[in-house]
């Protein structure tokens, strides 16, 4: 007897298909019109090498979400580093990057806010890096935006707006250096370029021949 994976199912009557996808934690969900369960079944047996394998590379994904129950590592410009909670008697959680260690001080055990620790010291430091790297690539691209700012997002490693306003997911500082640039310089040709046609990719080629291969890296990276 095969088990069927578990899966959230999703019934959207103005679907004319049965879509599979994953949400970040490698659950399962289907979209899909009305269909009755065998359908569903049969769906899930035909695609059942498909599933297994698209949900362990989501898995394996690196810069996925701290688990604090065990031992675990920090991502920081493409390099893992152990992370260590350590309970101190001041108030404030604080976390510390030193000789290739991360120290995350604490007062009282809370997973809430050892993850606000964590996101303020990944804005700080995107905010750090990647703004003058933005004016650098600004200036050699001769393409400016209007705006830059930095903030936590699920989905998108960067944005470029209608009026040439970007914004830079602060986990961006997870990712290897060449990746952030290619992230920098690939929202920059959106405010001439804003699609992704042929013109778009000759213009990140233009800056960053290997863009095909930081495209790739960056695909093994999680935004969380």
């Amino acid at each position: 007897m095969t088990l069927l994976p578990e899966y959230t199912h999703i019934i959207n009557n103005k679907l004319k298909h049965t879509y599979l996808s994953f949400d970040n934690e490698g659950n399962l969900i289907i979209k899909s019109p009305k269909v009755s369960q065998a359908f569903i079944e049969q769906l899930l047996l035909k695609k059942s090498n498909w599933i297994n394998s698209s949900r362990e590379k989501i898995l394996n994904k690196k810069g996925r979400k701290v688990t604090f129950k065990k031992e675990t590592t920090l991502f920081y410009l493409g390099q893992a580093y152990t992370l260590h909670c350590i309970q101190y008697t001041k108030k404030k959680y604080k976390l510390i990057f030193e000789n290739k260690i991360f120290t995350l001080y604490y007062p009282t055990y809370n997973e809430e806010s050892f993850q606000k620790s964590i996101d303020h010291f990944y804005k700080k430091e995107s905010e750090i890096l990647i703004s003058p790297l933005v004016k650098e690539w600004s200036n050699e691209m001769q393409i400016y935006p209007n705006k830059v700012s930095f903030r936590k997002a699920k989905r998108q490693w960067g944005s470029c707006s209608g009026n040439n306003h970007l914004s830079f997911n602060t986990m961006m500082i997870k990712l290897p250096l060449d990746v952030i640039q290619y992230i920098i310089i690939h929202e920059l040709a959106h405010i001439k370029h804003k699609h992704h046609q042929k013109s778009f990719w000759f213009c990140v080629e233009q800056y960053l021949p290997d863009y095909k291969q930081q495209i790739k890296v960056l695909k093994t990276y999680t935004t969380y």
